[in-house]
């Protein structure tokens, strides 16, 4: 509860800080972006098959693309649809420190009719190396599937703060036998830059 008092604080903190309004949203106009997301993430023994409890430091670096114009001008819904890969560090931090990496590819829906900040909603997922040393997960080779949503906060016409929930999916798809899910969630932050 404490965290997200303090994550709500912060979102708080940004909204209030005075912004250039010259700047504009460079969400509309970038051609992409990219990133260093970090953070906290935690599985939750219970939810669909997940037996075991897994917590990560997360270290993401990423690289987006952006496919679209400007759509739905005038609407709730103007944006814009990205592409994001991401290279993906999580550090089992009660498992000894044993990693999981991994590449993923999200699409990415960017609301860009706020001038000070753009929330989006994203999901997708990739192949993930897992050596957590759980015998129920099967294999070493999984996949994630994930989605959530996030705020940017535009700093200036170049970088944003980006706060962002994801619920993250690990199996080996059926493809070994035992498989075990990690169904996480993770709470992450970080920066972007645009061009």
């Amino acid at each position: 509860m404490k965290t997200i008092a303090t994550l709500a604080t912060v979102v708080m903190l940004l909204i209030a800080i005075p912004q250039d309004s010259s700047a504009g949203n460079p969400v509309s106009l970038a051609d992409g972006e990219y990133g260093f997301l970090t953070g906290y993430g935690i599985s939750h023994i219970g939810f669909g098959a997940t037996q075991h409890q897994v917590q990560t430091w997360d270290a993401i670096a990423r690289a987006g693309f952006f496919m679209s114009g400007e759509l739905g001008q005038g609407h709730w819904y103007q944006g814009r649809h990205e592409t994001v890969f991401e290279l993906p560090y999580h550090m089992a931090v009660d498992h000894g420190g044993r990693s999981m990496v991994g590449f993923y590819v999200l699409g990415h829906w960017r609301f860009t009719g706020l001038e000070s900040m753009a929330p989006y909603v994203f999901a997708g997922g990739g192949p993930v190396y897992v050596d957590l040393g759980l015998p129920t997960m099967g294999t070493k080779l999984c996949f994630s599937y994930q989605g959530g949503t996030g705020l940017q906060y535009f700093l200036d016409s170049s970088k944003a703060l980006d706060l962002q929930y994801r619920y993250h999916h690990i199996s080996n798809a059926g493809t070994a036998e035992p498989n075990e899910p990690l169904n996480s969630s993770k709470i992450l932050m970080g920066i972007s830059v645009f061009y």
